[in-house]
């Protein structure tokens, strides 16, 4: 399944974690969990097809192909989001379309499904293009060595708030940015007693400490909900709220609940500015490690683009930065650690999986797996010709349960890449690298610093 690269050049490679190269127990476990999920991979897992170990619970980590296929598409119902996952994250986003399994899932995946239809998400491309306008002007008025991932997050969530809740006033964007942070920081983070795999009941510290914050952000989206209800929009575009009141499930014609529906918004709030402000990011900094792909990615878009900013119609015309954008997916996937709990006894690559198994995803090694690509740790978007095995490259994960929103966010990444590259050089700051650390996604510890110059 090795699949070489079309490029032979010779280039460092940018930064990675280094994965564990014994076991680490169960305390080590946890301590090493709280400071980076990636660091529990252990390095052998980015050359075999499956590891599995114990610490208080059975786990497998699966980086094969076809098991992945088989654990996401084929037997989904059998491996359900991990108890940890739905403890982290059921606080916040409740019964909600990215934690509900089963019956409840499947309605709500039907009712919402024609809101990420293709005619709404380019509907809302001149939403994008105004927030990578708003971020040129930012960026051209910096001095200095900028944190491009607060550039990003900045314009990713304009771009969220203005398709969720179309710039509404009683949407504080503010309170709800800061509650999210004050979540991940606090709430996301594995515990000690995850890692022995007791049970929910018994408390998290950290998670019973951000009920305050959760509550206010959960407010802030219910006075957005009612203000929205009390005064419907008449016209414009439909935003995402519109939409989600408007949903039913065409079998059933059900609807959502006043806490489906919050929990819902919340979730792609959270979700969807997130996960592309990390794209964005780590893009910047990969074009800035490699001065000659980001001059040729600069040079495509101001061929298509000229002097203005990039729209949704322009993304057939760029496609090395979609490529772009591909690789930094790979590289530096926002979801980069998956997990699932086995509900039947079964069997991966012939291993033996019970009942209550915790069953990995690790994607970040599964994309720097050395059986599957070739130089897996080298930046290299021309690999992106080819087109790769559906299972080896799960930036949006696959099968019933892929992102919902995987197309919205290809968009808004490459209208937002396309316009800073037409227009600034982004230089690396020597000594001042961004350090790959998962809490709940991937992102770049100590932020993405990086010198900007008009072109």
């Amino acid at each position: 399944m090795n699949a070489p690269s079309p490029s032979s050049r010779a280039v460092p490679e940018p930064v990675k974690v280094a994965l564990a190269r014994r076991p680490l127990g169960i305390v080590g476990t946890a301590l090493t969990a709280r400071r980076n999920l990636l660091e529990l991979i252990p390095e052998i897992a980015t050359r075999q097809p499956i590891v599995s170990g114990k610490t208080g619970i059975r786990f497998h980590m699966v980086m094969d192909p076809a098991s992945l296929r088989y654990i996401l598409k084929d037997r989904v119902e059998d491996y359900p989001k991990s108890n940890v996952t739905k403890l982290i994250l059921e606080p916040a986003i409740g019964d909600s379309l990215f934690v509900a399994e089963g019956a409840q899932w499947r309605w709500q995946r039907r009712a919402v499904a024609p809101a990420f239809a293709l005619r709404h998400v380019q509907a809302l491309g001149p939403i994008m293009t105004a927030a990578a306008e708003a971020s040129s002007r930012r960026l051209a008025a910096a001095r200095g060595p900028v944190d491009l991932l607060e550039e990003t997050v900045a314009a990713t969530f304009e771009v969220i708030s203005d398709v969720t809740l179309s710039g509404d006033k009683a949407f504080d964007r503010g309170a709800v940015h800061q509650a999210i942070d004050g979540y991940i920081a606090q709430t996301a983070k594995v515990s000690l007693l995850d890692v022995m795999g007791l049970p929910g009941w018994l408390p998290r510290p950290g998670r019973i400490f951000s009920r305050a914050g959760l509550n206010r952000m959960k407010q802030v989206a219910d006075r957005a909900i009612d203000a929205r209800a009390a005064a419907p929009r008449t016209d414009g575009v439909p935003d995402l709220l519109d939409l989600l009141l408007d949903a039913a499930d065409p079998e059933t014609g059900r609807t959502m609940t006043r806490d489906e529906l919050r929990d819902n918004l919340l979730t792609f709030i959270v979700a969807g500015h997130e996960t592309t402000a990390l794209t964005l990011a780590w893009g910047l900094y990969l074009c800035a490690f490699d001065p000659d792909v980001q001059d040729r990615a600069a040079a495509e878009a101001q061929a298509v683009l000229g002097d203005r900013s990039a729209t949704a119609a322009d993304l057939p015309r760029l496609p090395l930065i979609q490529r772009i954008v591909n690789e930094t997916l790979r590289l530096y996937p926002p979801a980069a650690f998956l997990s699932r709990t086995a509900r039947v006894a079964d069997r991966l690559c012939g291993r033996e999986v019970l009942p209550g198994d915790t069953v990995m995803l690790p994607i970040y090694a599964l994309h720097r797996h050395h059986l599957l690509w070739d130089r897996p740790d080298s930046f290299d978007p021309e690999r992106f010709l080819t087109t790769p095995d559906r299972y080896a490259f799960l930036p949006f994960g696959a099968g019933a349960r892929i992102c919902i929103g995987a197309s919205f966010a290809m968009h808004e990444a490459v209208v937002i890449l396309a316009t800073l590259l037409a227009r600034f050089r982004f230089r690396s700051v020597p000594d001042r690298a961004p350090q790959p650390r998962v809490i709940l996604t991937l992102r770049p510890h100590g932020g993405v610093w990086l010198e900007v110059s008009p072109r």
